[in-house]
């Protein structure tokens, strides 16, 4: 049953008083990417862009996980809330996510000042899961000072994070082969912050340098000015402390980036092409696909074929409403 303006009001009020329930509510009914999602999320609009949003992405294994738990301590301890989005693999059973960060994070349960949702990331590439702006924007609105979005942890191709987050932080770790050689050519490029993490471990410093290296071949070609690099021991916390200074420092140096028309113009061409795609039928796909592979219609009959299906859908959807 459709939701009423006045009950989408009712429910943006008590997100916006704090009440943890209805948030926790609007997080699923977004993760479903529901209607009532929707409209919650165009109720809430002009209450956000006031959340410092933080992406931390980097090659599994570099101990993200781990280093969002400690970045939420102190920022608890200094007096701010915040939120955290951990997209997950998803399983290819369920759908659900596998790992699980809320329990990763169980310490920080019972803060009211603290709001974690798994994502699962349901196939999604580009290391974010379906509905995470949207999932930014809710916490946003809800008051919350920092918003964490942890990516999936796939490597290379992670950089749609750049394209949502004010300030990006790749994470990378010593011993794990040609770290930086392997990574340039997608999430090296994200950065506005580095963090070596797991600092302790033999190998640091030659991480470092290599990280330099590649800054002064991209500064050599005209590049943007090298992202600052802070070393952390997560397992500890050694260093976390400053690299949340140098995240805030980068963030103030941008001012309202976030809210340019340039990073709209991003998020909107994503946003349109998940639309895209979720009004297309899975059966019409495969339809056309068969069609091709018998070399009954080309290509470009094809997709012109597909792009009537959706106009068609949203057709429809337009007199439902």
């Amino acid at each position: 049953m459709p939701i009423t303006s006045s009950e989408t009001a009712a429910w943006r009020d008590r997100i916006l008083s704090g009440d943890l329930r209805a948030l926790a509510r609007a997080a699923t009914a977004i993760e479903n990417q529901s209607r009532a999602g929707r409209e919650l999320i165009s109720a809430l609009f002009p209450q956000t862009g006031r959340a410092l949003i933080i992406g931390i992405t980097g090659p599994p294994g570099a101990g993200k996980s781990t280093l969002v738990d400690q970045m939420v301590t102190l920022i608890r301890a200094a007096g701010k809330t915040v939120g955290v989005i951990a997209v997950d693999p998803s399983s290819p059973f369920s759908r659900g996510a596998i790992l699980g960060d809320r329990i990763r994070m169980q310490r920080h349960h019972a803060d009211p000042g603290v709001f974690i949702r798994s994502m699962a990331s349901r196939g999604k590439l580009g290391g974010l899961a379906r509905g995470t702006l949207e999932m930014a924007l809710l916490l946003d609105a809800a008051g919350r000072d920092h918003v964490i979005i942890e990516t999936v942890g796939v490597g290379q191709d992670e950089v749609e994070i750049a394209r949502l987050a004010d300030v990006t932080v790749v994470v990378l770790v010593p011993g794990m082969g040609d770290d930086v050689q392997a990574s340039k050519a997608g999430i090296m490029e994200i950065a506005d912050v580095f963090a070596i993490n797991k600092a302790d471990l033999p190998g640091a410093e030659r991480l470092e340098q290599e990280i330099r290296a590649v800054q002064s071949v991209a500064n050599d070609s005209g590049g943007a000015t090298a992202a600052p690099i802070r070393r952390v021991v997560s397992a500890d916390g050694a260093g976390v402390a400053d690299l949340i200074e140098v995240i805030q420092d980068v963030y103030r140096a941008r001012g309202a980036q976030s809210r340019s028309v340039a990073t709209w113009s991003l998020r909107l061409t994503d946003l349109l092409r998940d639309e895209f795609l979720e009004s297309l039928p899975a059966e019409a796909i495969q339809e056309h696909a068969a069609r091709l592979a018998e070399k009954i219609e080309d290509p470009y009959a094809a997709l012109a074929a597909l792009v009537r299906v959706i106009k068609s859908r949203h057709m429809e959807q337009e007199k439902s409403v």
